[in-house]
C-alpha cells in the first residue's frame, strides 16, 4: 500500500533473506526493465545508494540493511511511451539538451537527482508523479541549477510544475531522454503515467 495520511510510511515486516542490493540508479533500472520487459515480478531489492534511496532518507551513516532495523517500502514506478516505445523509471524520467539549454522536460517519482532536489514535493508512494517543464535562459539556468541543492529553484515563472498520475508532451525535434540517469533513445513523442505500489525496496 502507497501512504497513508496520518500513518506511518515503511515497515519491518517480512522480506526475502536473500536479495538482490542495489548501489546506483542503473542498477536498479536494470532490475525493473529488464523484469517488466520479460513480463516477470520484480523481486523485493535492497537499496545502499542511489537518488530513491536518497529520497527514501537513505544515507551512508544509516545503512540498516543488515541490522533488524531495515524496513520494507513499496513504492510507485513511472512507465513511459517514447515514440510508440515503452520503457520503465523507478526514480525519474529526464529529456533534454547536453547542456540542459532550451527546453528541459521532467517527471521525477523520487524527488532527488544526484546532489540536486530537483522535485522537491515528489514521494515515490503517493500515486503521483512529479512534472517539471522548463524553458530558461542561460542566466536563469545557472541560477536555477545553484538553486536545486535545496529545492528552492520552484515556483518559477518559466518553471511549470505539477502533480499528476499521467501526462503527455511533444518536443519539436528528437530529444535525448534518460531515465535513472541511463540516456536510453532520443524521442519526440512522450507519455507518462505512474504505477502505484509496484515495486518493494528495503532500505
Amino acid at each position: 500500500m502507497g501512504i497513508t495520511p496520518g500513518k506511518e510510511w515503511g515497515s519491518e515486516g517480512s522480506y526475502p533473506e536473500d536479495f538482490p542490493v542495489i548501489n546506483s540508479n542503473q542498477d536498479l533500472w536494470d532490475i525493473l526493465e529488464s523484469h517488466k520487459r520479460s513480463n516477470e515480478m520484480i523481486p523485493v531489492i535492497g537499496l545502499a545508494g542511489g537518488d530513491l534511496w536518497r529520497t527514501l532518507g537513505g544515507t551512508k551513516e544509516n545503512n540498516r540493511l543488515n541490522n533488524e532495523e531495515a524496513q520494507l517500502f513499496t513504492v510507485d514506478i513511472g512507465s513511459a511511451l517514447l515514440d510508440g516505445h515503452i520503457y520503465w523509471f523507478a526514480s525519474h524520467l529526464i529529456a533534454r539538451s547536453p547542456l540542459w539549454l532550451g527546453r528541459s522536460w521532467i517527471a521525477a517519482n523520487a524527488a532527488h537527482r544526484k546532489s540536486w532536489n530537483i522535485a522537491p514535493r515528489a514521494h515515490p508512494g503517493d500515486g503521483l508523479l512529479d512534472v517539471l517543464d522548463l524553458n530558461l535562459n542561460f542566466s536563469d539556468l545557472v541560477k536555477a541549477k545553484s538553486r536545486m541543492q535545496t529545492g528552492t529553484h520552484v515556483p518559477h515563472p518559466d518553471i511549470n510544475y505539477r502533480r499528476v498520475k499521467s501526462e503527455q508532451t511533444n518536443f519539436s525535434q528528437k530529444t535525448d531522454i534518460w531515465l535513472d540517469d541511463v540516456k536510453v533513445v532520443k524521442a519526440k513523442e512522450i507519455s507518462v503515467r505512474v504505477e502505484p505500489d509496484a515495486l518493494r525496496v528495503v532500505l
